[in-house]
């Protein structure tokens, strides 16, 4: 899996790599059982300090995307209750569609919008 870092966002570079790192999973990039690169090696490989990704493994295993194993490392292990999950989203989504209507884009704009994104994940 290729992580880029875009050193002139205003996102957070930790926050970046959790992102990309979520959408290789919703891809099929990466799968359950699919080990990451040390941290040590994903610091290296992208240039960035070891404690921002050591940040962005400790978010990911928080929320439930990955387990941190002395020996195998970092490793995609789903562990995320659905309700929860869909909780998170009804209030993110709930900022981002205020916005969008904030900006006149009408409904069948966001469902057509919500289909081509989820097509990409299948």
């Amino acid at each position: 899996m290729l992580i880029e870092v875009d050193f002139n966002s205003e996102e957070a570079i930790y926050i970046q790599l959790c992102n990309q790192i979520i959408m290789g999973i919703a891809t099929s990039v990466i799968q359950e059982g699919d080990s990451l690169p040390s941290v040590r090696q994903l610091a290296d490989r992208i240039g960035v300090n070891m404690h921002t990704v050591n940040k962005a493994y400790s978010v990911l295993k928080r929320e439930g995307y990955i387990s941190l194993d002395k020996r195998r490392g970092a490793v995609i292990a789903l562990d995320i209750d659905k309700m929860e999950e869909l909780e998170e989203m009804s209030r993110q989504l709930k900022i981002v569609l205020a916005r969008g209507r904030c900006k006149n884009i009408s409904r069948q704009e966001v469902h057509e919008l919500v289909d081509e994104i989820f097509d990409d994940y299948e």
